[in-house]
């Protein structure tokens, strides 16, 4: 089958977006257009993953605008610059904004150029190619469990229960590791099909189900809704995000009525579509809210208080300069003139007039008398809110308090390995933890991964699991230990062969200066 032309395939992409039955806030962000689409998957607490989602897909937006000179190459150059862009954003902003400090976000993104796909990758998010049936993972997870599933250390099932399944090796953020995307290229056919998502989807569901509803769902709305629905009904407790992208073939690229599609933004982005709107320079919608999916009662009455917190109203976005025409502007303050009537009847507005002076006066007394009380009315407010914020603040630090010692991880104290109770914080500057249990560990035998993740302290459910946790640690130190001692017991043989090799030698000289001594000695 001949390839087809560059020209002859254009995108059609959309996106669903669900922040969960678990989590209070959605922090995926996806992006689905006629030239890009993109998840990316924010970390770092309530705001701080929010606002990373949000910066990279505002960095990768641009590329959505259609540019006819865009090669391949420069369309690869551009991705990844605009990664590393989004980067140095996030960066910059968690060094002002102390609060969103640690923040981060995984990126997952393709476009569609001259006949050719190009993808950006870093992360754990995923991208997978449908072609003729057939699914193809086109992105290596850059995670601390698949490193693991590399080196033969784990089975790809066992991955899915690992303690540390959500260690990310590379990501974008506020972390000193490197920030620069895996880009490949390749070439595009007709029919192909893509899935971005989020690890609250790839991570429940198996890859022959992925399969089977890209290849048997055509729609690619229905597509969506279907996965990330299936997602929630596997257990997902995560935000589950999916990005469906379709090559489709023109056959008259010249032709009027080719398929358009108004750019679609799902997730934490989509609480603010002008900034983007204005950097593609056209419309942009906030993508379909999910339908179904979230099965039980309880599941349904959390999403809907979530949804009523978090989720935006759909809507679309107009670019700034169409808002300019359509007098989208802040309204002014005319500050208008009181109308007076005179004794005689007459009607007016006469700033110079003694009665229109005497109104506007009046009226700036008027206004006076409601704003110093406006002002009384603030203080008592900010008195009573004083108070309630203080007695809010003592009920939640007890509540925190009690809740955080039903918590364990597992931590350094004085260079071991060591259970703690409670959460590795400190509220008001009461320490929230305090070590329970030494496992006779030394973190100097651990390898410097291992000291990153302990300084942090390593989350896990109970005290079980805590010790369970330290036997996996105990047994790569002593498996690296033992490599160790390989190693030295390898040099050791080495040398003592040598020594062996130097002494025969020896031997043989001796007993030759012996034989010639003798031989001089009858010679005489």
């Amino acid at each position: 089958m001949p390839s087809d032309t560059p020209q002859s395939l254009f995108l059609y992409s959309t996106t669903v977006s669900d922040v969960g039955t678990v989590r209070s806030n959605n922090q995926d962000s996806s992006f689905a257009g006629e030239h890009l689409a993109a998840i990316c998957d924010g970390m770092g607490g309530h705001a701080g993953g929010d606002t990373a989602s949000t910066i990279a897909i505002r960095s990768l937006a641009h590329i959505e605008r259609d540019d006819a000179s865009l090669g391949v190459q420069e369309c690869a150059t551009m991705m990844e610059t605009s990664v590393l862009a989004a980067h140095d954003a996030i960066v910059g902003k968690a060094k002002r904004e102390r609060k969103l400090a640690g923040m981060g976000t995984t990126v997952t993104a393709i476009a569609l150029v001259e006949g050719y796909w190009v993808l950006a990758h870093i992360g754990d998010s995923r991208a997978y190619l449908l072609r003729d049936g057939h699914l193809v993972r086109m992105t290596q997870d850059h995670s601390y469990v698949q490193h693991l599933i590399d080196t033969g250390r784990i089975t790809e099932a066992e991955a899915r229960n690992h303690p540390q399944r959500n260690v990310v090796m590379r990501v974008l953020g506020d972390f000193d590791i490197d920030p620069r995307p895996d880009i490949a290229v390749r070439q595009a056919h007709a029919a192909d099909r893509w899935l971005l998502c989020s690890d609250g989807l790839c991570g429940v569901l198996e890859d022959s189900t992925i399969e089977e509803t890209l290849a048997t769902v055509s729609d690619q709305g229905e597509c969506a809704q279907q996965l990330v629905s299936m997602a929630l009904r596997a257990g997902s407790t995560d935000n589950v995000t999916a990005v469906i992208a379709d090559a489709t073939l023109a056959l008259d690229v010249d032709a009027f009525d080719l398929p358009h599609q108004t750019p679609l933004v799902g997730g934490a982005a989509s609480a603010s579509l002008e900034p983007i709107a204005d950097i593609i320079n056209e419309p942009v919608s906030t993508a379909p809210a999910l339908r179904s999916g979230k099965a039980s009662p309880a599941q349904r009455a959390a999403a809907l208080a979530q949804e009523t917190r978090t989720d935006p109203v759909s809507y679309t976005a107009q670019p700034s300069t169409v808002r300019e025409e359509t007098g989208d502007l802040q309204e002014p303050d005319t500050g208008e003139i009181p109308v007076v009537q005179k004794r005689d009847g007459r009607l007016t507005a006469d700033p110079n007039d003694p009665d229109v002076a005497k109104a506007i006066h009046h009226e700036h007394d008027k206004q006076e008398q409601l704003s110093h009380a406006k002002v009384i009315r603030s203080r008592i407010l900010i008195v009573v809110g004083v108070v309630a914020l203080l007695a809010a603040l003592a009920g939640t630090a007890a509540v925190g308090y009690l809740w955080s010692q039903t918590r364990y991880y597992l931590g350094i104290d004085d260079g071991q390995v060591a259970i703690y109770q409670g959460v590795p914080t400190n509220l008001f500057g009461f320490e929230l933890s305090h070590p329970v249990e030494d496992t006779g560990i030394s973190v100097a035998d651990l390898p410097q991964n291992w000291h990153t993740q302990l300084d942090q302290g390593i989350m896990v459910d109970d005290i079980d699991a805590a010790r369970d946790h330290a036997d996996l640690i105990e047994r790569e130190s002593r498996h690296l230990e033992q490599q160790r001692n390989d190693r030295a017991d390898g040099e050791k043989t080495d040398a003592a062969d040598n020594n062996d090799s130097s002494d025969n030698n020896d031997s043989s000289d001796n007993a030759d200066t012996s034989n010639d001594a003798d031989a001089d000695q009858e010679g005489r």
